[in-house]
């Protein structure tokens, strides 16, 4: 193959500034990391990255590219020296090989390296002139082309390719600090947690399961799910904490009107998630929530169920409709494990009429019939954490009925493999 390394850029990054190089140097060492095991050499320069391809499968390059965050845009180039001679003969031979039917064409011209003796107007005139004299399946359109051969001219040499493949995007994942990701195992929270890293923002999850009121298949699912997101994070892996609702799941359901089940459940929710994040120094809850999708998310119900934190709740979702949310869903690769049809705490026990306009004082009354505070301590001392991989293979089935006991036993594991 003609392709012999491929050129990486980084987009808005290089417009940050003073924060620039700091913004440069985490995104190449994401970089490095999701190649490292590839037998590929890696340059980093202050505007690319050069990726040689050293006879590995660029297809299996571009798919770790694809997973981070902070990356433009990405071409498979083929190198010449920067002379006029040996640009056109590149030009020529990357055409002989990957054209093989009448197509129309044009040439351009980037020339950063302003030694260059010719202009960038002037190579695509010099260089089109001499493709189209050596070959017969070729004319020029330069309005509309159906392969627009591109001819960058840097410092470093020149670079030739006809693709520019646009990826992730965003901010390199750490840089904006950490994120607690309020997992349920539905649609919308991978997807938020995905949109949050894709800003910068390094995720933990939390997910509140309640075996054996819920099936253990909904803890598996958010496991799966979050095996998903790990692609997209720093060395593969994400912390996920899995709390023990049970306790506080049973005191709703025995002490909070039916309506307002929800709405009680998700500030407590909140109240457990807060007391985690601030004991782990994260900056911000993350969730799913979408404007009007359920109950819980009308603006008065988010109102009253954030009346009980001060930490910054983001919602990346809040203006997705359910289709977008869905087609990035199947672009993460995690539509199908999200719609299994496993409910969790959120899910399971919805009323038949939620309340859409919660009364502050009317939550406040309820939640003073039972003694809360006493089972979020519980809550937050028993709560346990796994550290998941990409490659992490856990079947919870497997191991017993209660997500508690299970996580103690894959605990006991783990210290026994170190």
């Amino acid at each position: 193959m003609i392709y012999d390394r491929i050129l990486v850029r980084y987009g808005d990054l290089t417009l940050k500034g003073r924060n620039q190089n700091m913004f440069l140097k985490k995104v190449q060492n994401l970089t490095r990391n999701k190649l490292r095991d590839l037998d590929v050499k890696i340059e980093c320069t202050h505007s690319r990255i050069y990726v040689m391809l050293n006879n590995t499968d660029y297809k299996d390059v571009i798919k770790r590219l694809d997973t981070v965050s902070g990356l433009s845009s990405y071409s498979l180039v083929c190198r010449c020296d920067s002379n006029i001679d040996s640009i056109n003969e590149l030009a020529l031979n990357l055409v002989k090989e990957t054209i093989t039917k009448p197509v129309s064409f044009k040439v351009e011209c980037k020339r950063a390296d302003k030694t260059f003796p010719y202009t960038s107007v002037d190579v695509p005139k010099i260089t089109s002139a001499y493709v189209l004299k050596n070959t017969n399946n070729l004319t020029v359109d330069v309005h509309n082309p159906e392969v627009t051969l591109t001819i960058e001219i840097r410092s470093e040499g020149t670079f030739i390719y006809t693709e520019e493949i646009k990826a992730m995007g965003g901010f390199p994942v750490g840089v904006a600090g950490r994120g607690l990701l309020m997992m349920s195992g539905g649609i919308d929270s991978p997807v938020a947690g995905y949109l949050a890293m894709k800003q910068g923002i390094e995720i933990e999850v939390i997910h509140f399961e309640s075996t054996p009121l819920t099936s253990i298949e909904s803890a598996q699912k958010v496991i799966d799910l979050t095996k998903k997101l790990a692609i997209y994070a720093p060395n593969n892996k994400i912390k996920i904490y899995m709390v023990p609702f049970v306790k506080m799941h049973q005191a709703l359901l025995n002490y909070v009107d039916e309506s307002y089940n929800i709405t009680i459940m998700r500030r407590m929710m909140y109240r457990i998630a807060s007391r985690i994040a601030s004991e782990k120094e994260i900056l911000c809850l993350i969730n799913g929530e979408s404007v009007g999708q359920v109950a819980s998310q009308t603006l008065d119900s988010m109102f009253v169920i954030n009346n009980v934190t001060n930490i910054p709740v983001l919602r990346p979702l809040v203006t997705y409709d359910k289709n977008d949310i869905i087609k990035i869903s199947r672009m993460i690769d995690c539509f199908d494990i999200s719609i299994k049809p496993f409910e969790d705490c959120c899910t399971v026990y919805v009323p038949k009429n939620p309340v859409i306009k919660p009364n502050l004082d009317k939550c406040k009354e309820m939640e003073a019939k039972f003694d809360y505070e006493e089972i979020i301590n519980w809550t937050v001392n028993n709560t346990k954490y796994l550290v998941i991989s990409n490659n992490t293979d856990i079947d919870l089935a497997s191991y017993g009925l209660e997500v508690g006991s299970v996580i103690d036993e894959i605990v006991v594991k783990e210290i026994l493999k170190r």
